[in-house]
Protein backbone atom coordinates (compact mmCIF):
# COMPACT_ATOMS: atom_id res chain seq x y z
CA UNK A 1 0.00 0.00 0.00
CA UNK A 2 1.42 3.22 -0.86
CA UNK A 3 0.62 7.17 0.15
CA UNK A 4 -0.85 7.87 -3.00
CA UNK A 5 -3.87 5.24 -3.37
CA UNK A 6 -6.86 6.72 -3.31
CA UNK A 7 -8.51 7.02 0.60
CA UNK A 8 -12.07 5.44 1.15
CA UNK A 9 -14.69 7.92 0.66
CA UNK A 10 -15.32 7.67 4.16
CA UNK A 11 -12.58 9.30 5.44
CA UNK A 12 -11.10 11.27 2.12
CA UNK A 13 -11.66 14.97 2.41
CA UNK A 14 -9.90 18.86 1.67
CA UNK A 15 -7.54 19.99 3.91
CA UNK A 16 -8.43 22.78 6.08
CA UNK A 17 -6.47 25.75 6.89
CA UNK A 18 -5.58 26.80 10.37
CA UNK A 19 -4.42 30.06 11.80
CA UNK A 20 -3.43 31.67 15.10
CA UNK A 21 -3.17 35.12 15.60
CA UNK A 22 -1.63 36.73 18.69
CA UNK A 23 -2.88 34.07 21.00
CA UNK A 24 -2.31 35.19 24.76
CA UNK A 25 -2.50 32.08 27.43
CA UNK A 26 -1.68 32.82 31.29
CA UNK A 27 -1.72 30.32 34.30
CA UNK A 28 -1.25 32.55 36.98
CA UNK A 29 1.79 34.71 36.42
CA UNK A 30 3.05 31.93 33.86
CA UNK A 31 2.36 32.89 30.25
CA UNK A 32 1.65 29.72 28.32
CA UNK A 33 1.25 31.61 24.80
CA UNK A 34 2.75 34.84 24.67
CA UNK A 35 1.74 35.94 21.30
CA UNK A 36 1.60 33.00 19.19
CA UNK A 37 1.10 33.31 15.72
CA UNK A 38 0.79 30.27 13.18
CA UNK A 39 -0.48 29.27 10.03
CA UNK A 40 -1.07 25.59 8.76
CA UNK A 41 -2.03 25.47 5.13
CA UNK A 42 -4.35 22.62 4.04
CA UNK A 43 -3.08 18.78 4.07
CA UNK A 44 -0.37 20.62 6.03
CA UNK A 45 1.38 18.23 8.93
CA UNK A 46 2.85 20.86 11.25
CA UNK A 47 5.08 19.49 14.66
CA UNK A 48 5.27 21.75 17.59
CA UNK A 49 8.22 21.03 19.23
CA UNK A 50 10.34 22.36 22.15
CA UNK A 51 11.06 21.90 26.41
CA UNK A 52 8.63 21.27 28.60
CA UNK A 53 6.49 24.49 29.39
CA UNK A 54 7.01 26.14 26.11
CA UNK A 55 3.09 25.85 25.55
CA UNK A 56 3.03 23.37 22.52
CA UNK A 57 0.11 21.44 24.06
CA UNK A 58 -1.47 25.10 25.16
CA UNK A 59 -1.83 25.59 21.84
CA UNK A 60 -3.05 22.45 20.51
CA UNK A 61 -5.81 22.51 23.31
CA UNK A 62 -6.45 25.82 22.37
CA UNK A 63 -7.28 24.78 18.68
CA UNK A 64 -9.21 21.70 20.02
CA UNK A 65 -11.41 23.88 22.08
CA UNK A 66 -10.25 22.74 25.65
CA UNK A 67 -8.61 25.79 26.48
CA UNK A 68 -9.83 29.33 26.35
CA UNK A 69 -7.53 32.26 25.59
CA UNK A 70 -6.78 35.79 26.91
CA UNK A 71 -6.22 37.15 23.39
CA UNK A 72 -5.79 36.39 20.19
CA UNK A 73 -8.20 34.53 17.54
CA UNK A 74 -8.36 31.03 16.27
CA UNK A 75 -9.18 30.53 12.48
CA UNK A 76 -10.17 27.70 11.00
CA UNK A 77 -10.96 27.89 7.19
CA UNK A 78 -11.10 31.77 7.48
CA UNK A 79 -13.89 31.42 10.15
CA UNK A 80 -13.17 32.79 13.43
CA UNK A 81 -13.82 29.40 16.28
CA UNK A 82 -12.13 31.49 19.19
CA UNK A 83 -15.53 30.75 21.28
CA UNK A 84 -17.16 28.08 20.06
CA UNK A 85 -17.20 25.10 22.50
CA UNK A 86 -14.93 21.82 21.66
CA UNK A 87 -18.04 20.14 20.82
CA UNK A 88 -19.34 22.58 17.84
CA UNK A 89 -15.38 22.01 16.60
CA UNK A 90 -15.19 19.21 14.51
CA UNK A 91 -11.96 17.91 15.56
CA UNK A 92 -9.68 14.48 15.67
CA UNK A 93 -8.08 14.11 18.89
CA UNK A 94 -5.19 11.33 19.75
CA UNK A 95 -3.72 11.62 23.13
CA UNK A 96 -0.39 9.85 24.71
CA UNK A 97 -3.11 7.49 26.58
CA UNK A 98 -4.97 5.28 23.96
CA UNK A 99 -8.36 5.90 26.05
CA UNK A 100 -10.12 3.07 24.72
CA UNK A 101 -13.25 1.87 26.07
CA UNK A 102 -11.94 -1.22 27.70
CA UNK A 103 -16.11 -2.86 27.71
CA UNK A 104 -16.62 -2.06 23.75
CA UNK A 105 -14.64 -4.21 20.95
CA UNK A 106 -12.65 -2.18 18.61
CA UNK A 107 -15.39 -1.75 15.78
CA UNK A 108 -17.39 -0.29 18.73
CA UNK A 109 -14.30 1.94 19.72
CA UNK A 110 -13.71 3.22 16.62
CA UNK A 111 -17.53 3.82 15.75
CA UNK A 112 -18.36 5.70 19.00
CA UNK A 113 -18.20 8.83 17.84
CA UNK A 114 -20.32 7.76 14.96
CA UNK A 115 -22.67 6.92 17.08
CA UNK A 116 -23.01 9.80 19.08
CA UNK A 117 -23.72 11.87 16.30
CA UNK A 118 -26.54 9.55 15.57
CA UNK A 119 -24.94 8.01 12.12
CA UNK A 120 -27.11 4.59 11.44
CA UNK A 121 -25.91 1.29 12.94
CA UNK A 122 -25.05 -0.05 9.17
CA UNK A 123 -23.02 3.18 7.75
CA UNK A 124 -21.60 2.95 11.23
CA UNK A 125 -20.24 -0.86 10.68
CA UNK A 126 -19.00 0.45 7.27
CA UNK A 127 -17.31 3.51 8.18
CA UNK A 128 -15.74 1.61 10.98
CA UNK A 129 -14.40 -1.68 8.94
CA UNK A 130 -13.40 1.20 6.47
CA UNK A 131 -11.06 2.76 8.98
CA UNK A 132 -9.63 -0.52 10.40
CA UNK A 133 -8.26 -1.31 7.15
CA UNK A 134 -6.86 1.83 6.94
CA UNK A 135 -4.92 1.46 10.11
CA UNK A 136 -4.17 -2.31 9.01
CA UNK A 137 -6.46 -3.89 11.85
CA UNK A 138 -9.06 -5.02 9.85
CA UNK A 139 -9.15 -8.39 11.19
CA UNK A 140 -9.12 -6.72 14.37
CA UNK A 141 -12.47 -5.66 14.93
CA UNK A 142 -14.19 -8.15 17.02
CA UNK A 143 -11.07 -8.07 19.69
CA UNK A 144 -11.10 -6.05 22.93
CA UNK A 145 -8.43 -3.30 23.58
CA UNK A 146 -6.31 -5.54 26.14
CA UNK A 147 -6.27 -8.13 23.38
CA UNK A 148 -4.40 -5.33 21.22
CA UNK A 149 -0.24 -4.29 22.29
CA UNK A 150 0.23 -0.89 22.77
CA UNK A 151 0.75 0.27 18.99
CA UNK A 152 -2.16 -1.51 18.01
CA UNK A 153 -4.49 0.58 20.25
CA UNK A 154 -2.74 3.63 19.42
CA UNK A 155 -4.07 2.57 15.80
CA UNK A 156 -7.29 1.98 16.78
CA UNK A 157 -7.17 5.84 18.47
CA UNK A 158 -6.34 6.91 15.36
CA UNK A 159 -9.12 5.20 13.33
CA UNK A 160 -11.84 6.40 15.70
CA UNK A 161 -10.40 9.68 15.33
CA UNK A 162 -10.34 9.58 11.76
CA UNK A 163 -13.96 7.98 11.68
CA UNK A 164 -15.73 11.51 12.73
CA UNK A 165 -14.47 12.60 9.46
CA UNK A 166 -12.67 16.03 11.15
CA UNK A 167 -11.37 19.11 10.00
CA UNK A 168 -8.42 19.04 11.55
CA UNK A 169 -6.39 16.20 13.74
CA UNK A 170 -5.00 16.73 17.01
CA UNK A 171 -2.01 14.24 18.02
CA UNK A 172 -0.69 14.77 21.40
CA UNK A 173 1.80 13.07 21.79
CA UNK A 174 0.55 10.03 20.46
CA UNK A 175 3.34 7.99 20.39
CA UNK A 176 5.41 8.61 23.83
CA UNK A 177 4.03 6.11 25.57
CA UNK A 178 5.50 3.00 23.35
CA UNK A 179 8.73 1.43 22.87
CA UNK A 180 11.18 2.67 20.72
CA UNK A 181 10.84 0.28 17.64
CA UNK A 182 7.08 0.24 17.57
CA UNK A 183 7.57 4.14 17.63
CA UNK A 184 9.16 4.44 14.84
CA UNK A 185 6.96 1.78 12.74
CA UNK A 186 3.67 3.75 14.33
CA UNK A 187 5.61 7.48 12.94
CA UNK A 188 5.62 6.16 10.07
CA UNK A 189 2.55 4.70 9.55
CA UNK A 190 0.75 7.99 10.96
CA UNK A 191 2.68 10.04 8.42
CA UNK A 192 1.36 7.37 5.64
CA UNK A 193 -2.11 7.82 6.64
CA UNK A 194 -2.13 11.89 6.91
CA UNK A 195 -0.73 11.96 3.40
CA UNK A 196 -3.73 9.61 2.26
CA UNK A 197 -6.37 10.91 3.61
CA UNK A 198 -4.93 14.68 3.16
CA UNK A 199 -5.87 16.09 6.56
CA UNK A 200 -4.40 18.86 8.25
CA UNK A 201 -2.76 18.10 11.66
CA UNK A 202 -1.12 19.69 14.13
CA UNK A 203 1.35 17.44 15.98
CA UNK A 204 2.33 17.79 19.24
CA UNK A 205 5.52 15.94 20.63
CA UNK A 206 9.14 16.67 22.74
CA UNK A 207 11.06 14.39 20.39
CA UNK A 208 12.90 15.86 18.16
CA UNK A 209 13.32 13.25 15.78
CA UNK A 210 9.51 12.36 15.21
CA UNK A 211 8.91 15.95 14.58
CA UNK A 212 12.00 16.24 12.03
CA UNK A 213 11.03 12.99 10.20
CA UNK A 214 6.82 13.20 10.08
CA UNK A 215 6.00 17.00 9.90
CA UNK A 216 6.25 19.45 6.38
CA UNK A 217 7.43 21.93 8.69
CA UNK A 218 8.24 21.84 12.27
CA UNK A 219 7.81 24.54 15.06
CA UNK A 220 10.59 25.15 17.20
CA UNK A 221 8.27 26.74 20.76
CA UNK A 222 10.14 29.11 23.44
CA UNK A 223 8.04 30.87 26.72
CA UNK A 224 5.04 30.46 24.51
CA UNK A 225 5.96 31.70 21.56
CA UNK A 226 7.29 30.34 17.91
CA UNK A 227 11.33 31.03 17.40
CA UNK A 228 11.07 29.31 13.97
CA UNK A 229 8.73 27.56 11.91
CA UNK A 230 10.42 25.98 8.54
CA UNK A 231 11.19 22.62 6.74
CA UNK A 232 12.85 20.14 8.83
CA UNK A 233 16.21 20.84 6.51
CA UNK A 234 15.69 24.58 6.62
CA UNK A 235 15.44 24.54 10.50
CA UNK A 236 18.61 21.68 10.81
CA UNK A 237 20.96 23.48 8.46
CA UNK A 238 19.52 27.21 8.65
CA UNK A 239 18.31 27.90 12.27
CA UNK A 240 17.03 31.24 12.92
CA UNK A 241 18.34 31.79 16.71
CA UNK A 242 20.84 29.79 18.55
CA UNK A 243 18.17 28.01 21.09
CA UNK A 244 17.05 26.82 17.54
CA UNK A 245 20.21 25.54 16.91
CA UNK A 246 21.06 23.83 20.14
CA UNK A 247 17.35 22.46 20.29
CA UNK A 248 17.29 20.53 17.48
CA UNK A 249 20.32 18.12 16.65
CA UNK A 250 23.35 17.89 18.34
CA UNK A 251 25.87 21.41 19.14
CA UNK A 252 29.48 21.86 19.87
CA UNK A 253 30.56 24.81 21.83
CA UNK A 254 34.12 26.06 20.95
CA UNK A 255 35.46 29.06 22.53
CA UNK A 256 35.98 31.93 19.42
CA UNK A 257 37.38 35.51 19.88
CA UNK A 258 35.26 37.94 17.63
CA UNK A 259 37.29 39.60 14.48
CA UNK A 260 34.24 41.85 12.53
CA UNK A 261 32.11 40.27 10.66
CA UNK A 262 34.21 37.02 11.60
CA UNK A 263 35.01 34.85 14.61
CA UNK A 264 38.19 32.91 14.60
CA UNK A 265 38.14 29.35 16.11
CA UNK A 266 40.94 26.82 16.37
CA UNK A 267 42.98 29.11 14.26
CA UNK A 268 40.27 29.53 11.64
CA UNK A 269 38.08 32.37 10.11
CA UNK A 270 34.48 31.52 10.17
CA UNK A 271 31.64 33.95 9.17
CA UNK A 272 29.43 34.89 11.59
CA UNK A 273 25.76 34.36 10.57
CA UNK A 274 24.44 36.65 13.32
CA UNK A 275 27.44 39.67 13.45
CA UNK A 276 25.40 42.43 15.72
CA UNK A 277 26.00 42.69 18.86
CA UNK A 278 29.60 40.71 18.88
CA UNK A 279 32.28 43.29 19.13
CA UNK A 280 35.69 43.00 18.07
CA UNK A 281 37.92 40.53 20.63
CA UNK A 282 35.19 39.65 22.39
CA UNK A 283 35.47 35.84 23.79
CA UNK A 284 32.35 34.00 23.01
CA UNK A 285 31.32 30.13 22.28
CA UNK A 286 30.75 29.19 18.87
CA UNK A 287 27.96 26.49 18.08
CA UNK A 288 29.38 23.53 15.39
CA UNK A 289 27.51 20.89 14.52
CA UNK A 290 29.35 17.05 14.80
CA UNK A 291 29.16 16.99 10.64
CA UNK A 292 30.56 20.33 9.90
CA UNK A 293 33.76 19.48 11.96
CA UNK A 294 36.62 16.99 9.97
CA UNK A 295 39.59 15.74 12.01
CA UNK A 296 42.82 14.19 10.41
CA UNK A 297 45.08 11.96 11.67
CA UNK A 298 48.48 13.92 12.12
CA UNK A 299 51.45 13.41 13.94
CA UNK A 300 51.49 16.82 15.27
CA UNK A 301 47.97 17.89 15.36
CA UNK A 302 46.20 20.42 17.68
CA UNK A 303 43.32 17.87 19.12
CA UNK A 304 43.75 14.81 21.01
CA UNK A 305 41.12 12.00 20.10
CA UNK A 306 40.00 10.55 23.75
CA UNK A 307 37.20 8.45 22.45
CA UNK A 308 34.93 7.12 19.15
CA UNK A 309 31.55 5.67 18.60
CA UNK A 310 30.64 3.14 15.43
CA UNK A 311 27.59 4.65 14.43
CA UNK A 312 27.09 2.46 11.05
CA UNK A 313 28.18 4.76 8.15
CA UNK A 314 28.99 7.05 10.65
CA UNK A 315 31.66 7.43 13.31
CA UNK A 316 31.42 10.40 16.48
CA UNK A 317 34.94 10.74 17.58
CA UNK A 318 35.59 13.01 20.68
CA UNK A 319 38.69 14.91 20.59
CA UNK A 320 39.97 17.54 22.65
CA UNK A 321 41.35 20.84 21.97
CA UNK A 322 44.81 22.44 23.76
CA UNK A 323 42.31 24.38 26.18
CA UNK A 324 40.21 21.07 27.66
CA UNK A 325 37.49 22.31 25.05
CA UNK A 326 35.62 18.65 24.11
CA UNK A 327 34.60 18.53 20.36
CA UNK A 328 32.48 15.56 18.38
CA UNK A 329 33.10 15.01 14.98
CA UNK A 330 30.53 12.93 12.78
CA UNK A 331 32.82 11.12 10.29
CA UNK A 332 32.31 8.59 7.46
CA UNK A 333 33.28 5.29 9.12
CA UNK A 334 35.44 4.63 6.15
CA UNK A 335 37.72 7.22 6.67
CA UNK A 336 37.87 7.72 10.49
CA UNK A 337 39.73 4.26 10.81
CA UNK A 338 43.23 5.94 12.06
CA UNK A 339 41.17 8.13 14.47
CA UNK A 340 42.14 5.94 17.11
CA UNK A 341 41.64 7.17 21.11
CA UNK A 342 44.98 8.74 21.98
CA UNK A 343 45.94 9.81 18.37
CA UNK A 344 46.92 13.35 17.27
CA UNK A 345 44.12 14.79 14.72
CA UNK A 346 44.33 18.14 12.70
CA UNK A 347 40.47 20.28 13.02
CA UNK A 348 39.21 21.89 10.00
CA UNK A 349 35.38 23.57 10.16
CA UNK A 350 32.78 23.47 7.21
CA UNK A 351 33.19 27.19 5.60
CA UNK A 352 29.66 28.41 6.63
CA UNK A 353 27.87 30.66 9.12
CA UNK A 354 27.90 30.37 12.56
CA UNK A 355 25.81 31.20 15.05
CA UNK A 356 27.04 32.30 19.08
CA UNK A 357 25.59 30.40 22.15
CA UNK A 358 23.58 32.44 23.44
CA UNK A 359 24.78 34.17 27.10
CA UNK A 360 28.47 33.29 26.14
Amino acid sequence: MTVTEAAPEAVKRAGTSVEFRGLRRSFGEVAALDGLDLAIAPGELVALLGPSGCGKTTALRVLAGLEQVDAGEVLVDGGDVTGVPANKRDMGMVFQSYSLFPNLAVRDNVAFGLRLRGVAAATRRRRAQELLELVGLDSHGHRYPHQLSGGQQQRVALARALAIEPRVLLLDEPLSALDAQVRTQLRDEIRRLQLRVGITTLFVTHDQEEALSIADRVGVMRSGRLEQCDTPAELYQRPATAFVAEFVGTMNHVPGVVAGQEVVVAGHRLTLAEPAGARDGQLVKVLLRPESVTLTAEADGQALVSDRSFRGAVTRVTATLPDGTTLLADLPSVTAADLQPGAQAAVRFAPQPVLLAEGE
